[in-house]
């Protein structure tokens, strides 16, 4: 800088100057003598301060700016000046960086960054979750070596726009995890994983629901074709033919008639964004009710009692009644002869709880999670001989969602089951008095 250079300047000036006044006073020995001190001197103090730069480079975070005068007191000050923007720098870049690291935390899909050879650099914690990662332990290691899944290693070295992989992972109880890489910067990718194990689900639901009503609703067509083409085939049929014919006919398009009404209702209930009609009324009426209709079904082969305390219970009564003598039906179809069926209302903590409870056949654990499911069985042969259309619980279950009430299951294989209807205490009421 040229301040620096005309500092220098007078300082050589100066000890040439003083040279030449010794000199002119006590001869040209005593002038070189002096000239040469003041300039030993001016190396003496930039050495100094040399090495006083010179320690402070080597640890610049835990010493602070040396101090000095003239030229080196400019640089130092310069040095000060530059080191405290630095320090602005890096507190604004890493506040960036914890921003970025709080938002890529925070996102509800699964992140991780490559360098320019697929070694992890970082991911977050949906990550480890999704592809089995842990961040601090795997950051530089090659990806490719800790996600194993066939393509995987081709699918992250073409990283083509629009594509994904699915990775269903080893030890997640059916989770399913979409897969996408995306290039950036200089030969940099990320990794996004998305949890799609519910639009899995949902797509196998739809499939087996398209697949069921289609099986459900071919099979009588089959026996209706069947008998009207023998009937075509042969004008003058046997009248006791005619008559088992056509009773079977009946049975069938009936079967039809209850699966696309219980079709009709679930799609209503589904479908229905008014609120149920709230109406106060007696529970023991309803029980009652369905239990007369349980008792018709069974024809006298199992015994149906009642347990029923005093409560009034708010909704619709008319929907209610259909979850009710869904779960009573159940009870039938699924109890041999001779069993029990218990209805019973009670009140738990507050809330109303409405159980059916039999001594059938039971339901195997595996089989709980998927109950509620359109046309799931656990008895397909069973549950279509007692005339069940395989919509029972996916009514109740919306039925009790609309009024805010849930389904409990309990059950022992061969041993029976109890089905629960809880309802939140501010549904229910007991009777004054």
């Amino acid at each position: 800088m040229p301040s620096a250079w005309l500092s220098l300047l007078f300082r050589l000036l100066a000890a040439a100057l003083g040279g030449l006044v010794a000199g002119g006073l006590f001869g040209a020995v005593a002038g070189v003598s002096v000239a040469c001190g003041v300039l030993l001197l001016m190396l003496v103090a930039h050495t100094a301060s040399l090495a006083r730069l010179q320690r402070w480079l080597r640890t610049p975070e835990q010493r602070d700016i040396p101090d000095a005068w003239g030229t080196w007191g400019n640089v130092f000050v310069e040095l000060h000046r530059l080191l405290r923007r630095e320090r602005k720098a890096r507190a604004r870049i890493e506040s960036d960086l914890e921003v970025f690291s709080q938002a890529a935390e925070a996102s509800p899909d699964g992140l991780v960054f490559l360098d320019a050879a697929d070694h992890i650099v970082w991911c977050n914690r949906v990550a480890e979750q999704h592809l089995g990662l842990r961040g601090e332990r795997d950051a530089g290691l090659l990806v490719t070596n800790l996600i194993r899944l066939p393509g995987f290693a081709e699918f992250v070295a073409s990283a083509s726009e629009g594509e994904s992989l699915m990775y269903r992972p080893p030890d997640s109880k059916g989770r399913v995890v979409s897969i996408e890489a995306i290039r950036f910067g200089k030969d940099r990718k990320l990794l996004i994983s998305f949890d799609v194990t519910q639009i899995e689900r949902a797509e196998t639901v739809r499939r087996d629901f398209v697949a069921n009503v289609s099986h459900e609703l071919r099979t009588p067509l089959t026996v209706i074709s069947g008998f009207i083409e023998h009937m075509l085939e042969n004008p003058v049929p046997d009248a006791g033919d005619s008559k088992r014919q056509l009773a079977i006919m009946d049975e069938q398009a009936r079967r039809m008639l209850n699966l696309v009404d219980d079709l009709l209702t679930l799609s209503r209930l589904e479908d229905e964004a008014q609120a149920p009609r709230e109406e106060e009324f007696d529970v023991r009426d309803l029980i009652y009710d369905v239990s007369a209709e349980g008792r018709r079904l069974s024809a006298g082969r199992h015994s149906i009692t009642c347990e029923v305390v005093p409560v009034f219970l708010k909704g619709s009564r008319e929907e209610l009644r259909s979850a009710f003598s869904n779960l009573v039906s159940n009870a039938v179809r699924y109890t041999p002869d001779g069993g029990r069926i218990l209805l019973h209302w009670g009140m738990r903590d507050g809330k109303g709880v409405f159980s059916v409870e039999d001594s059938g056949i039971g339901i195997p654990e595996e089989h709980m999670p998927r109950l509620t499911e359109r046309f799931y069985r656990v008895d397909r042969g069973r549950s279509r001989e007692s005339g069940g259309t395989g919509l029972g619980l996916s009514i109740v279950k919306h039925i009790l969602l609309r009024h805010q009430a849930g389904l409990e299951i309990a059950s022992i294989p061969g041993a029976g089951s109890t089905f629960s209807a809880v309802f939140p205490a501010w549904r229910v009421t007991l009777p004054q008095g």
